[in-house]
């Protein structure tokens, strides 16, 4: 497959730009559902240019609910009401024929307009409007997403744990977790953008209630089980940067 990923191309994405960022954010108690998936089925969702990433020659796919915190523009205190929000995405790993690995989105649920509406506009993200909540009690988070639209709600009650840990370079937890660029689909073609965090302090996690409509939203079929892969993380404070080719 052209420009299949190296571990070292994959540790060289991890590295600080030296480029300016244009956006600080704080990304905090994501869970990370995976599920493994046939990489020929992924590839026909992909845009022509993009391949499907793959660990021991596995796909996978994801659901990822998390809290976003202090999102702001560089040099611009965050904004009482509009800094902080909820998210939802539904993500493959992917790479591109120069081998740098990154993911690809099938959606964003959002609970604000204006990020919905800056995501789409400067990022060219299939980001989406959303009724959402992430109540807490007791370090459990009860999360609800309805996206506009759709009939069903989706629900996720989840722990993370306390004691937390970096991927190994080259493990599972790695490959799904370490991820800096992502791809999307501009009406000038294929672009790629870039965030710099410290790796993800990765934490077990305890997992109540799961939902499978992100999912099916995007298309995807019931895959009849649990996730295959389940871990959180604390949060990271997150450096974004503009698109390039």
């Amino acid at each position: 497959m052209p420009g299949t990923p190296t571990l070292e191309s994959r540790l060289v994405v991890r590295e600080r730009p030296a480029r300016a960022h244009v956006m600080h954010q704080r990304w905090e108690q994501l869970l990370f559902l995976h599920w493994r998936w046939d990489a020929a089925e992924i590839q026909q969702t992909l845009p022509p240019g993009l391949f499907v990433d793959t660990f021991q020659g596995e796909a996978w796919l994801a659901i990822v609910p998390f809290l976003m915190r202090g999102i702001r523009p560089r040099f611009y205190p965050p904004v009482p009401g509009i800094s902080n929000f909820l998210e939802l995405n539904v993500r493959t790993y992917v790479h591109d024929a120069q081998g740098r690995p990154g993911v690809w989105f099938y959606s964003l649920d959002c609970n604000q307009p204006l990020a919905v509406w800056t995501a789409r506009a400067f990022f060219h993200l299939p980001y989406q409007h959303a009724r959402m909540q992430a109540a807490m009690s007791d370090n459990e988070i009860d999360y609800t997403c309805h996206r506009r639209g759709e009939a069903h709600e989706a629900r996720f009650r989840y722990r993370i744990t306390a004691e937390s840990h970096p991927a190994q370079p080259g493990s599972l937890e790695f490959f799904l977790a370490e991820r800096y660029l992502l791809f999307s689909q501009s009406p000038r073609g294929i672009r790629c953008g870039q965030v710099h965090h410290t790796p993800y302090p990765l934490a077990d996690v305890k997992l109540e209630t799961w939902n499978l409509e992100p999912l099916l939203q995007a298309g995807f079929a019931d895959p009849q089980r649990p996730p295959d892969h389940i871990i959180g993380s604390p949060g990271v404070d997150v450096r974004v940067y503009p698109l390039t080719a």
